[in-house]
Formats: C-alpha cells, sequence, structure tokens
C-alpha cells in the first residue's frame, strides 16, 4: 500500500471512532426514550431513525448536501456563525456518518434497554432511587450488551460507507479520501491489486466484527430482531 492508501486507512479510523463516539452520545437517549415511552410519535420518530436501513445511500447524502450547502438551512448557520460550509469538510463527513449510522446504534440499545423490564426499575425507585441514578446505576449497566454491539455495529458501518460518504466529502486526499472511495479509484484506474489489498482488509474487518458480535454477544440486539 502505498501513502494514499495510509492515509485513507487513518481518515477512516479517525471517522469511525469520532463517529462511535457521538453515536453513543445521541443514541443512548433516543434509545432510552424508545424504549420507555408510551407516546403516539414512538412509531414516528422510530421510523424516522431507522430510515438509513432502507434508505439509499445517495438519497440520504444529496439531502444532507443540500441541508448542508451554502443554501440549506444548516449551511446557513454555520456561516452565519463563521464555521463556513460542511460539504467537503472532515466535520461534514461525521455528521452525515452519525445520521447514517444511528439506526446500528440505536435500535441494539433499544432492545437492551426493553430487555430489562420494569422490575428492576421498580425496585430502585422503592429504594429511592432517583431516574438519574437508576438510569445509570441499574439500566445502563443491564444494557452493556446494547451499547457494546451498537458501538461495534456503529464503528464497523461507517468504515464500509461508501454513497453518503462521497455524496459529502467527495474525493479529497487526506482530508474526505476514505478507504471504500480510495478502493474506487484504485478500481476505476484498473489497480487491481491495490484494490485487492484494501478490498481484502475490509472483508477480513467485517467478517471479525461479525464473529465477535455472534460468538459473544448472543443477547446483544440485532438489527431487526
Amino acid at each position: 500500500m502505498d501513502n494514499a492508501d495510509l492515509g485513507a486507512l487513518w481518515l477512516t479510523l479517525k471517522l469511525a471512532s469520532a463517529v462511535t463516539v457521538l453515536l453513543l452520545l445521541i443514541g443512548t437517549p433516543i434509545a432510552w426514550w424508545l424504549a420507555r415511552t408510551r407516546s403516539r410519535l414512538k412509531g414516528v420518530i422510530g421510523a424516522v431513525v431507522a430510515l438509513p436501513l432502507v434508505l439509499p445511500p445517495t438519497v440520504l447524502g444529496f439531502y444532507l448536501l443540500v441541508a448542508m450547502g451554502p443554501k440549506g438551512p444548516v449551511g446557513q448557520l454555520t456561516e452565519a456563525l463563521g464555521l463556513g460550509t460542511l460539504p467537503f469538510t472532515f466535520p461534514g463527513l461525521v455528521i452525515a456518518s452519525v445520521f447514517y449510522s444511528l439506526p446500528f446504534m440505536v435500535q441494539p440499545v433499544q432492545n437492551a434497554f426493553e430487555a430489562i423490564g420494569e422490575r428492576p426499575l421498580e425496585v430502585a425507585a422503592t429504594l429511592r432511587a432517583g431516574p438519574w441514578d437508576t438510569f445509570w446505576s441499574v439500566a445502563v449497566p443491564l444494557a452493556r450488551p446494547g451499547f457494546v454491539s451498537g458501538a461495534i455495529l456503529g464503528f464497523a458501518h461507517t468504515v464500509g460507507e461508501f454513497g453518503v460518504v462521497l455524496m459529502i466529502g467527495g474525493n479529497i486526499p487526506d482530508k474526505t479520501r476514505v478507504v471504500s472511495v480510495q478502493i474506487y479509484d484504485h478500481v476505476e484506474a484498473l489497480e487491481y491489486a491495490q484494490a485487492h489489498w484494501l478490498a481484502g482488509g475490509m472483508l477480513v474487518f467485517s467478517f471479525f466484527v461479525l464473529l465477535m458480535l455472534y460468538t459473544h454477544q448472543p443477547r446483544a440486539g440485532r438489527i431487526g430482531q
């Protein structure tokens, strides 16, 4: 592998790590609300969160590109704050990847929260534990398998993105060119040997991610469970 391949690998790992942290911060309260609420909006919010599972990545990438562009609401806001526009930047990749990988974090954690049941939370309440203490001392530890699965799936899914990152980030070396885009470039240039190195690495990585999930996390909430 040359320097361009190594740069794409490093950028991909950095992107996946940042996205996984944000998914934990954003996805956890959403999963808790979906697991506990009786609101009529539960189905609507759940469908919105799961939309990237069925929506073509280019469609999601297109609308994010429009929203974050200079004429979009997000783009106008970031320009007013002096941040410029987000498309074709690393922060733009992070935001797009969070949207695209959100269901891979929310659904396993939501399933884990729902599997806890009411009894442990009621026992904590009888011991005068407040909602915040109950969440951190009871719900989070019991839902640990869901968090592990969500983090692994979110990280792996971000590593394997192509359509969304290409629409939002383009193909800028050392800034937005991730591994999937680098493989596409090699194939387009008929550089099959270089493509084999990266594609084979992605194949091995994906296999071990799934092996870890299905071997060590049998009760963790799987997508679609």
